[in-house]
């Protein structure tokens, strides 16, 4: 397999993952999302119970810290993860920073073979006609026109760049997750909140029917 069709397909493993990645923490939104809204509706009832351990309960929001979170997350990728309890996106970041350090890494190597290639066709060419590299070079190289091999350069120093840009990338996702992630366990789902139905006058719409009351505490 030529430099150029590795490229294309290790682009086109890239793209694969990072769209297994993004419906991944796409998913993870709806499920969490869904779980806070049945535990809310688990906490709908007629009377509203007298909550003893309010402090403590504020207390553990507030230890959470999001600040925390993100720190982690950008000194070791997945620490803000753990801190938020949410271990099973761990493998998910490290798969994806993984990919995109491997593509930086191959595509690294291939560059500086192209350029040692390139140089060394360079070289053999009049008038310096030097063959002392050439010698060395697979025959790949020594056959396909050295225009291709400039051009083979040029393509994957740029994917050097991509790649690194993917890196960056995936590793912010990954504070902004956690940190995200952290904010939204300061979200009161707790059975503080109630609503019942009372049937009577109502003050505040003037008539007799029935009411709809929230209560929270």
């Amino acid at each position: 397999m030529s430099p150029l069709n590795k490229s294309k397909y290790y682009i086109q493993v890239f793209i694969c993952f990072s769209f297994f990645l993004l419906n991944a923490l796409h998913l993870s939104a709806q499920s969490d999302s869904l779980r806070n809204l049945i535990t809310v509706d688990s906490a709908i009832r007629i009377e509203s119970p007298v909550i003893t351990n309010n402090s403590a309960v504020d207390s553990v929001l507030l230890n959470h810290s999001p600040r925390k979170a993100a720190i982690r997350s950008a000194i070791l990728p997945g620490w803000g993860q753990a801190y938020n309890k949410r271990y099973w996106k761990i493998p998910i970041i490290y798969g994806a920073l993984g990919t995109t350090g491997a593509i930086f890494v191959f595509n690294l190597k291939t560059y500086r073979e192209l350029r040692f290639a390139y140089r060394a066709r360079v070289e053999a060419s009049p008038p310096i006609r030097d063959s002392s590299n050439y010698n060395t070079l697979r025959e790949f190289y020594r056959v396909v026109d050295i225009n291709a091999i400039r051009t083979f350069r040029d393509e994957y120093r740029r994917n050097i760049d991509f790649s690194i840009l993917f890196f960056l990338l995936f590793w912010g996702l990954n504070v902004v997750d956690a940190t995200v992630d952290a904010h939204l366990r300061s979200f009161d789902v707790s059975p503080d909140l109630s609503f019942k139905f009372k049937p009577g006058y109502s003050e505040m719409a003037r008539t007799t029917g029935i009411s709809f009351i929230i209560g929270i505490k």
